[in-house]
């Protein structure tokens, strides 16, 4: 099983700035679809932002406030959040398919994913 670890969540006020990290293993960086979703309890995850071979994706929700972007330098992931809402509260995993991916892909989309780390935006 391979292993992706998140790192960077925690608690920030509306309107402020934070940066998730995802290692991944090496072969997958440059090659696989990249993902960061979200999900809270009781609802169903949702696709926050992709990237693939430099193109990237994002949701309706964070377009213009998140940013994804890839180190394959350092194999490595990032989403940097900025002007956050208190709608952003969630656990956010990063994921990967060896396929092409984007925001409306659901958390069964992925092959493999990290355990998350917690975002708490409070108002």
């Amino acid at each position: 099983q391979e292993r992706l670890v998140e790192s960077g969540g925690g608690s920030v006020q509306a309107g402020g700035s934070l940066r998730l990290s995802c290692v991944v293993p090496g072969y997958m960086c440059g090659n696989y679809c990249l993902a960061w979703f979200r999900q809270v309890p009781g609802k169903i995850g949702e696709g926050v932002a992709t990237i693939y071979y430099g193109a990237t994706t994002y949701s309706d929700d964070v377009k213009g406030r998140f940013t994804v972007s890839r180190n394959c330098g350092k194999d490595t992931l990032y989403l940097d959040m900025v002007s956050v809402k208190p709608e952003d509260t969630a656990m956010y995993f990063c994921a990967t398919v060896n396929q092409q991916c984007n925001t409306d892909n659901g958390p069964g989309f992925y092959r493999y994913r990290g355990q998350g780390t917690q975002v708490t935006v409070s108002s």
